[in-house]
């Protein structure tokens, strides 16, 4: 219960630094954020998902994290490419963007690898704090790429893009298991 104070302490704190023209649309982000940091926290503090439940939430997982990756994929191939795609970059910084806030909620207690087949470290449940604020940077760099694609000008997009791939890495480094 004190990682939930703590990161709802952050959100409200987040909130503060937002500019005042976009004060309205940033305290409705802000609260839905919070309110998912909040219930994936006590999701994650909550006693194990039953076995079933659990198997079909790995799966859901496994699936969403693969969008991510095939967009992480088609926006770096673009990128990469002599003359850049920019509706390809648009649409998958939208896949990513829409995507990130939803990581926490599929990793609740009991959705680890000694449940069934992961590719999630254990280690994302011995150090939930660690985890939490990886995702929460992942999530920023995902909406600074995808609001860096819908301005269009290109070295942004290419900075806000190798930004996000470091959280990325940064998280799987630590807590993701290579593919077999």
């Amino acid at each position: 219960m004190r990682f939930v104070a703590i990161a709802l302490a952050v959100a409200a704190l987040a909130a503060c630094e937002k500019p005042a023209a976009d004060s309205q649309q940033a305290s409705a982000n802000e609260a839905t954020n919070a309110s998912e940091v909040a219930s994936s926290t006590v999701a994650a503090a909550a006693k194990p998902l039953p076995k079933g439940a659990a198997l079909k939430l790995m799966h859901d997982r496994h699936e969403n994290m693969e969008k991510i990756g095939d967009a992480t994929k088609a926006a770096s191939r673009t990128l990469k490419s002599g003359s850049p795609d920019l509706a390809v970059i648009r649409s998958s910084a939208a896949t990513i963007a829409g995507l990130a806030p939803k990581v926490p909620s599929w990793f609740p207690a009991g959705t680890g690898p000694d449940v069934g087949k992961t590719e999630a470290k254990a280690e994302i449940w011995q150090k939930p704090q660690d985890f939490a604020a990886r995702t929460r940077a992942f999530q920023q760099a995902a909406l600074a790429f995808d609001a860096a694609s819908k301005a269009g000008e290109m070295p942004v997009i290419q900075a806000r893009f190798a930004d996000l791939g470091k959280t990325c890495k940064g998280c799987h480094d630590l807590y993701r298991e290579e593919d077999h």
